[in-house]
């Protein structure tokens, strides 16, 4: 996800602009930064997002004091995403986005292989200054809020952890563009963190994850065979946070997700553009109900 952040001129202050690899602390001052833009933010996200990717994210430190910052993460070289892009209010205008943003992409190039593909979830109002930077529209990706309901249990959904991890992964790797199990790995097992899975004739056929935020508990994955399988999903995770405030990420070329969370009585409050860089990687979208995250592809 990226803010709205200032794409003027370069001003002096831009001229003196250093821009760095992150330091770990930092991260944590972006996921505050974060909040304050609305974002709300995982409670343990920092801690996994900086194992998936040490060197993918980059700090803009001005005069000695960090002004913002962003993620260039690598998914096995062959996949890159870029979110987290913030500027400091204090800062903007002055054209400190502009170098940052364009900084970033240089480096996160140099760390894929020739072609690969680069996405983003940016923020509706600079989806004009991302086009300009070699970006293509995909589609929308809306937030949706709820309230969570209470559930009883549902014979084909099981605790994600019955399953084996090659047998995740392979599900995952499916519907996302690049390994990333070390991701994955710690996504799951989160505290506080619940992550079932739908089995169909004794095979995968969906899972979701549903972790707690600063507000809530937000949904992401939500990956599944059909809107039965996702619905199953839907409900079995409410039921673990009932009366609880959840929100839904919800790509809108998947009409059906779309459908899901408007009958389960969602309403849209929030949503970014998707943008690819390069090839647009091939999905199956009608099987892509919730993104796993804005920040992190």
């Amino acid at each position: 996800m990226t803010a709205k952040s200032d794409t003027n001129q370069p001003s002096q202050s831009a001229s003196e602009l250093l821009i760095r690899k992150m330091r770990r602390a930092e991260l944590d001052v972006l996921v505050d930064w974060a909040e304050a833009e609305g974002w709300n933010p995982g409670l343990h996200d920092a801690d996994v997002f900086w194992s998936t990717d040490p060197d993918g994210f980059i700090a803009a430190e001005l005069h000695g004091e960090l002004v913002g910052g962003g993620s260039i993460v690598n998914y096995g070289n062959v996949y890159g995403f870029m979110g987290f892009f913030i500027i400091h209010p204090d800062h903007r205008g002055c054209g400190l986005g502009n170098q940052l943003w364009h900084e970033r992409l240089r480096l996160l190039k140099a760390r894929l292989v020739p072609a690969a593909a680069i996405g983003m979830d940016g923020v509706f109002d600079m989806q004009a200054y991302y086009a300009k930077g070699g970006f293509r529209f995909d589609c929308r990706d809306l937030r949706f809020e709820g309230r969570a309901a209470a559930c009883g249990k549902l014979e084909n959904i099981v605790g994600i952890d019955e399953l084996p991890f090659a047998v995740l992964e392979e599900y995952d790797r499916a519907h996302f563009p690049a390994p990333r199990s070390t991701f994955l790995q710690q996504w799951v097992k989160q505290t506080g963190t619940y992550a079932h899975a739908a089995v169909r004739d004794g095979n995968l056929a969906g899972f979701g994850v549903l972790r707690p935020c600063r507000v809530g508990y937000k949904f992401g994955p939500l990956f599944a065979d059909d809107p039965d399988q996702a619905r199953n999903l839907f409900h079995s995770l409410c039921g673990q946070v009932p009366g609880e405030l959840v929100y839904l990420d919800v790509p809108e070329n998947n009409p059906e997700a779309v459908r899901l969370a408007r009958e389960e009585g969602m309403q849209e409050v929030f949503g970014c553009a998707k943008m690819y860089f390069g090839p647009k990687p091939c999905l199956p979208q009608d099987e892509i109900f919730g993104v796993t995250t804005f920040e992190l592809g």
